[in-house]
């Protein structure tokens, strides 16, 4: 789908689901002059930024005017990240949401606001990972995982069956307990119900209005949306939830593929107690974020900063710290990336 169609999508998901149901740059640094840049991202790579954010503050790199770049990073929701900067409630030097596609959205506003966009159209991409459905083992194998493919459909159909997983021989485990976070905070919440209508619809691109507005399209997004019982702010955030609380809290969720490895890692290593979890690839097909670094062209941010923002991009997006990305779970910014040896 173009990106194009993203701003009156959006409303119409919005409209669906009605249906359905700082900045800084500082002195007093016992280092001496600094210039100190903001990021706020995605929860669900914090994981991964909590490390290199700290590796290059160590390193105390510099602006050509001498000065020690420090860097603030704040996890926090997509779509919750982007008001906050378009209210003025935040004031972040850069964005890293979890996918572009709120990119020309937020430019959009902004331009309305200001004549300008906020930031480059096309920012570089940090990290990839696709959005999956995440399930417990033995709840997925139940479903016929990994031998038969489980789609959209199939969620739908066990959201809206009276016997849960009894029809599966599993009557201890009680209804099926779908999760996702808020559509209108966070990236993986507006996907999954954007995949949703995709599933309903039959397609795979080139979603319409009249799709979103179709009764049919709406009643299979309501058969899955029934089996929502918990809603998240910020995916990184509801998917550790997930994971600390077992299958008692949910029987499966929708995430990043990230979040999934991270979470075997811990169980592996023995940081875990858990049941395995999977990453379920939804046969109708999925979305990919992309986590763009998008430098802000804003009032608040200084063109010291911008440089060191600049500075900071060209560290995350150098060969070590890509490399780094596979630790958590994430596929590099450029899948063609030769990671022998990684």
């Amino acid at each position: 789908m173009k990106r194009s169609l993203y701003s009156t999508l959006l409303a119409g998901l919005m409209l669906v689901l009605t249906v359905v149901a700082c900045t800084s740059s500082g002195t007093g640094n016992p280092f001496g002059n600094t210039v100190t840049i903001s990021i706020y991202y995605g929860s669900e790579k914090e994981a991964w930024m909590d490390v290199v954010t700290e590796q290059f503050n160590n390193q105390r790199v510099q602006t050509e005017s001498g000065a020690t770049i420090v860097v603030e990073a704040t996890p926090i929701g997509s779509i919750e990240s982007m008001r906050q900067i378009l209210d003025g409630q935040a004031q972040p030097t850069v964005w890293s949401p979890a996918s572009s596609i709120y990119v020309p959205l937020a430019n959009e506003e902004w331009r309305q606001q200001t004549g300008e966009n906020l930031t480059d159209p096309e920012p570089n991409e940090l990290v990839l990972s696709p959005v999956v459905i995440a399930m417990w083992e033995p709840m997925a194998q139940a479903l016929g995982w990994p031998e038969e493919s489980i789609g959209w459909a199939d969620i739908a159909e066990l959201a809206a069956s009276e016997e849960g997983w009894a029809e599966y021989g599993f009557p201890e485990w009680g209804r099926f307990k779908l999760g996702h976070t808020h559509p209108e905070f966070s990236n993986s919440g507006y996907t999954s119900v954007l995949a949703e209508i995709y599933a309903g619809a039959g397609k795979q691109r080139d979603l319409t209005l009249e799709d979103l507005n179709d009764p049919e399209v709406i009643a299979f997004v309501a058969s899955v949306e029934r089996a929502i019982i918990h809603y998240g702010s910020s995916t990184g955030f509801f998917g550790r939830r997930m994971f600390e609380r077992g299958p008692s809290y949910l029987s499966a969720a929708v995430l990043y593929e990230n979040l999934i490895v991270e979470q075997e890692q811990a169980r592996i290593t023995g940081q875990s107690a858990q049941l395995p979890v999977v990453a379920i690839y939804p046969e109708e097909g999925t979305f990919w974020s992309d986590h763009p670094y998008a430098i802000l062209n804003a009032p608040w941010v200084t063109a010291e900063q911008t440089e060191a923002a600049e500075i900071f991009e060209d560290y995350l997006l150098a060969e070590e710290q890509q490399r780094q990305t596979l630790q958590f779970g994430f596929r590099p910014a450029d899948p063609t990336r030769d990671c022998s040896g990684c």
